[in-house]
């Protein structure tokens, strides 16, 4: 009898030699970032791991090398990051920033400016040794919150997106000295937004598509201006469209629409708030033109841009008539990039779907898909269980998934590099107790694995 945590019990119908390995100390994907074209994840442990575009560094891995499989970064004690369009940051748990990647603009904080290519670090580089709590990051800007409730900002600022009134550059971390209490922060393209303790909702930056909210035909705001009095949850955004949560779960949407992304069932942008979905819902995100969010069944929704596949529904067609649903179930987290998307499940195993160009999707080829798959899988919160037969017969696997879970039993003939071809599909009853019956091809020898799929 194997550890109950990972298979109660493997059944031999024929008479072979069976091996199997697994990690009973796995840990689990607990979030995930976006930059354009590259990804960001924390396991359980709070260790780091990146991949996808790296030509500025924003992998912070030494080399400015892509790469299409997941590459741990920080071994442990991460607790947030964060994807620009060149750039990263992330917050540690001893409230430490740091960055890396493209900083023409100073959007790392570190005082230059890189002028000179590659354009940045690809190092990670401590910019504020403690004391801060979150950190988001823009087009070329970026932005923290300190535990005292104050408002951090550095990098780019043409269109005011800094806050600091002036459309002036800044290479240091800068206070913006009109903001206290502030909760939760997330940057689009040239415009940031920010919640305050209280519930209300400020922006600050481009306004050209409305993304800001607040009813106003300007197109720019070098200062915070107030969208929302009370109420608000969470917030995200995306190029130039914006998303926010109220308390009472509703959805919330303004700016660009051109490719159905406020997913009003129009295309026609607007420069106030919009409500969406009623009720039920618990986490949001923005890609660059496509949107993202989660009910509380803990169900996966999307709209807006789909050329690339980034909507997972099965099609590269624009979703424009309003929210899909694309996974019913156990989705607890989720990121959109410029034409990507990631999530990840309550087993904790992350899924990605859309442009992969540059490997940022993880999944080891440079392919792009439009159906979610898995990058990282667990079964049960551990990891890949990959079994070897040596020689003919049948095998029965048993083990415990999550309930309701569906699980597929997949099969390679070679490691170097795997091929694998699904073999069944199955959900995993009361319990997670799920049985799959397959025999093996005497002629060679098989791998086995085990993986949720939506």
């Amino acid at each position: 009898m194997i550890s109950k945590r990972n298979l109660m019990a493997i059944g031999l119908l024929g008479a072979f030699a069976l091996w199997f390995a697994f990690t009973s100390d796995a840990q689990i994907v607990t979030n995930v970032a976006a930059g354009q074209n590259h990804s960001l994840f924390l396991k359980s442990d709070g260790s780091l791991w990146v991949m996808g575009y790296n030509k500025y560094g924003q992998l912070g891995d030494d080399t400015n090398n892509n790469t299409n499989q997941p590459e741990q970064l920080v071994t442990t004690g991460v607790a947030g990051m964060a994807g620009g369009t060149y750039h990263s940051l992330f917050v540690k748990t001893d409230g430490s920033l740091w960055t890396m990647g493209f900083n023409y603009y100073g959007e790392l904080g570190d005082g230059t400016y890189n002028l000179v290519s590659p354009y940045g670090t690809n190092q990670p580089q401590e910019i504020v040794p403690g004391g801060v709590r979150a950190a988001a990051a823009g087009q070329y800007h970026s932005l923290f919150i300190e535990s005292d409730g104050s408002l951090w900002v550095m990098g780019g600022n043409v269109n005011g997106q800094l806050g600091d009134g002036t459309l002036n550059n800044t290479n240091r971390p800068e206070k913006i000295a009109t903001t206290n209490n502030v909760l939760a922060i997330a940057a689009g393209a040239y415009f940031s937004l920010f919640l305050k303790t209280d519930g209300s909702l400020w922006g600050m930056g481009d306004n050209t598509y409305g993304q800001l909210g607040n009813g106003t035909a300007n197109n720019q705001s070098n200062r915070p201006v107030l969208i929302v009095t009370n109420g608000v949850t969470a917030i995200a955004t995306g190029a130039d469209h914006s998303l926010f949560l109220k308390a009472d779960g509703s959805l919330w949407a303004m700016g660009y629409n051109g490719q159905g992304q406020l997913g009003d069932g129009t295309v026609n942008q607007t420069n106030r708030p919009e409500l969406i979905v009623t009720n039920g819902v618990t986490a949001i995100a923005a890609g660059a033109d496509h949107s993202l969010f989660v009910k509380n069944d803990g169900s996966l929704w999307v709209m807006g841009a789909n050329g690339s596949g980034q909507l997972g529904d099965g099609t590269n067609i624009n979703r424009t008539t309003g929210p899909e649903m694309i996974v019913p179930n156990n989705v607890i987290a989720i990121v959109g990039g410029q034409n990507h998307s990631l999530f990840a499940k309550r087993d904790g195993s992350l899924w990605a779907m859309g442009y992969n160009g540059y490997g940022q999707l993880g999944d080891g080829t440079y392919n792009q898909t439009n159906r979610p798959e898995p990058i990282v899988g667990f079964v049960s919160g551990y990891d890949l269980i990959t079994i070897q037969l040596l020689s003919d017969g049948d095998a029965a696997l048993t083990f415990t998934g999550l309930a309701g879970t569906n699980y597929a039993l997949d099969r390679t003939f070679n490691l170097a590099p795997p091929a694998w071809v699904p073999q069944a599909t199955n959900p995993a009853g009361t319990g997670g107790w799920l049985v799959f019956t397959n025999t093996p091809n005497p002629a060679t020898h098989n791998f086995w694995r085990i993986r949720s799929v939506p």
